[in-house]
């Protein structure tokens, strides 16, 4: 597989320093991809840069995956509009651990193979650098001028941030410059990739090795991915969406993904899946006639799913969408555990009720009107079950007066009413 093209056709190429397809045609390539530790999850907003290092493994080259541990300590000023906190070594090391475990899941760094995955951190090789001979060794290389030219520099100077650029940050694009020298020197690191707001690090990289020994040195970028709307991808109302299950779970994961938007789900299929360009054309083709039915979201709603979690976790994801959407059955609702089920049901009416009323035993109609407002009144409710248009957890309530106890909870702590086929609510025992 040829790495540029098949990056290429993904929509994945941004910029890129002239030699770079005939370096690759010609030899197996070791690149880097820096990644920030500045938290001990992943975000969807670094998947991109993931993509690009897991097409180059699959392309037979060598991925370096660079932790920032060196470079988190100071923070990188490019699209940043202020300093950002400052991490201690425990703190940056555990971050690092975590990282790894996760790029583990697209990255292959356990086989003999030669192009095998590596995870390095400038940290090992900056920590007993001390500032003489940096200022010796690098800074000599390269004029402020040039420094001074680079876009994200002068965007923090022209005013656009409140305060300024402190020298900390000044500095970063050195740094970021000596990490591709370093790997150049001990690696044979040829290529960095990154996202295009980068680019400036990395031909400042490119730069200090030409400078210090003559080396030539390539770079490829990815653009920045935005949603269609022009806002920002991956972040929504509640922060950013994690890799991590602890942070967000694998059914919010996915919903996520099931509810972009038909033009992102076209360009979002490309990139954060490796489904071949045959299947993705025949998916939007599928697509195209009856986007109503969301061919092109769901599967890449799955695909990245099982990438991140796992089949099961997909599995218990798709059947917690159909909760809420679909008819599902009590038992389905039973096996949710109480993150995804409050996940499910975030955003309908909750009501808190006494446990102590449940463990008593209390009627139904008591229940729902008098101390859980989900109907105005005994009579309308008396109506609504002689209907049929009321269960409780799933199953169909057949009398209004049904004796509620702590049996019926969910989790030993929730009642999930529904209403007609749309109205759900949530009482909380408590």
């Amino acid at each position: 597989m040829n790495f540029v093209e098949e990056l290429r056709w993904r929509g994945m190429v941004h910029t890129m320093m002239p030699g770079t397809e005939e370096l690759l045609e010609k030899e197996m390539v070791t690149a880097y991809l820096g990644i920030d530790p500045t938290a001990d999850s992943l975000h969807i907003g670094h998947l991109c840069g993931v993509m690009m290092l897991r097409h180059f493994q699959h392309c037979g080259h060598k991925p370096l995956a660079l932790v920032g541990g060196a470079t988190g300590m100071i923070g990188d000023p490019s699209g940043k509009s202020q300093e950002r906190n400052l991490l201690d070594e425990e703190t940056l090391r555990h971050n690092q651990e975590c990282i790894k475990k996760q790029l583990g899941k697209f990255l292959d760094f356990e086989s003999d193979a030669p192009n095998r995955a590596e995870l390095v951190n400038n940290y090992d090789w900056m920590k007993d650098f001390s500032f003489l001979d940096f200022a010796r060794t690098v800074g000599k290389h390269i004029t402020v001028n040039y420094m001074m030219a680079k876009d994200s520099v002068q965007k923090r100077l022209n005013g656009e941030a409140r305060d300024g650029l402190s020298f900390t940050e000044f500095t970063y694009q050195l740094l970021q410059g000596y990490d591709f020298l370093h790997l150049y020197e001990t690696k044979n690191c040829k290529l960095q990739l990154g996202g295009s707001d980068q680019w400036g690090n990395i031909t400042t990289g490119a730069e200090l090795i030409r400078r210090t020994n003559g080396g030539e040195v390539f770079a490829l970028t990815c653009p920045l991915i935005t949603k269609a709307d022009g806002g920002k991808f991956g972040k929504t109302e509640s922060g950013n969406i994690w890799l991590d299950p602890r942070y967000t779970s694998p059914y919010k994961f996915y919903q996520f993904w099931l509810n972009v938007s038909d033009e992102d789900a076209k360009r979002y299929i490309k990139i954060f899946t490796s489904l071949p360009k045959e299947e993705i054309d025949a998916l939007i083709a599928e697509h195209e006639p009856a986007p109503h039915l969301r061919v092109l979201q769901k599967r890449l709603a799955k695909e990245v799913t099982i990438m991140v979690h796992s089949e099961a976790d997909y599995e218990a994801a798709v059947e917690a969408s159909g909760i809420l959407f679909g008819n599902a059955t009590s038992e389905a609702l039973k096996k949710l555990d109480e993150d995804t089920l409050l996940s499910v049901f975030e955003g309908v009416p909750q009501f808190e009720v006494s446990k102590t009323d449940i463990e008593a035993g209390i009627k139904a109609v008591d229940l729902f009107t008098e101390k859980a407002a989900v109907f105005a009144s005994k009579g309308e409710m008396r109506k609504l079950v002689q209907g049929g248009g009321v269960s409780l957890n799933k199953e169909k309530l057949t009398a209004f007066d049904q004796e509620i106890t702590t049996a019926d909870l969910l989790d030993e702590k929730y009642l999930l009413v529904q209403r007609g086929k749309k109205n759900y609510y949530l009482l909380i025992a408590k």
